[in-house]
């Protein structure tokens, strides 16, 4: 939150004090709704329209102009602001008002994160059990309960591709966001809860820096 404070509100340098008032400001980082709301009415102080537009995505879909926006704000502003969104995005969802992309945005990276950490889990037991890891992989890939997501973070753990796009710390501390969000709003989330301890036990055994996928170091 305080990187993207600094980029819209720094006494010098901040972007909201040089923006016209015909201007529509997007935050697409990935932050607590608390701050996108504060911001929000920010925006409002200085007369301009405010949209919080995360992505569900990475570098190869921005780079295929394949990102999934997922936008809170006016309807007006948010089909004002779609031309220039499709510039990345393949798809622009208005989840709601202000607040609305960011909740949104924190429940997908909430269920990648479990789903990543289950599979992780899962692959363990099952090699535990004396079943080959590929071929404990093709047999669960053949069911419909596991989802191309799960599928594709499986077969990373077993190649042990732990390349970073969306690091463990990332995740954890994204985690962390859904928690804020769920206190603030009087949600509960224990399996989301569970998942940040286990994204933060493989941080503690040093893999913070990995893939997301690395987090299967704590059972494989």
């Amino acid at each position: 939150d305080e990187a993207s404070r600094q980029v819209w509100l720094s006494p010098d340098t901040g972007a909201l004090n040089g923006m016209a008032g015909s201007a529509v400001a997007i935050e697409s980082s990935t932050v607590t709704v608390t701050w996108v709301r504060e911001l929000a009415e920010q925006c409002r102080t200085y007369g301009i329209t405010f949209l919080d537009a995360p992505v569900a995505g990475s570098r190869p879909q921005a780079e295929a102009a394949q990102l999934i926006y997922l936008v809170g704000g006016d309807a007006g502003v948010v089909a004002k602001a779609e031309p220039i969104l499709r510039a990345m995005g393949s798809a622009v969802h208005h989840a709601g008002p202000a607040g609305s992309g960011a909740a949104v945005k924190l429940a997908v990276n909430a269920l990648l994160a479990v789903q990543v950490a289950t599979m992780a889990e899962l692959l363990g037991l099952m090699q535990c059990n004396g079943i080959d890891g590929a071929r404990a992989l093709e047999i669960v890939s053949s069911t419909p309960v596991c989802s191309p997501a799960a599928r594709a973070a499986a077969s990373a753990m077993l190649t042990r591709n732990f390349a970073p796009m969306f690091p463990i710390e990332l995740v954890e501390k994204d985690l962390g966001y859904v928690l804020d969000a769920a206190e603030v709003s009087g949600a509960r989330v224990p399996v989301t809860q569970a998942a940040r301890h286990v994204y933060a036990e493989a941080i503690e055994q040093g893999h913070g820096a990995d893939q997301m996928t690395g987090v299967s170091q704590l059972y494989l």
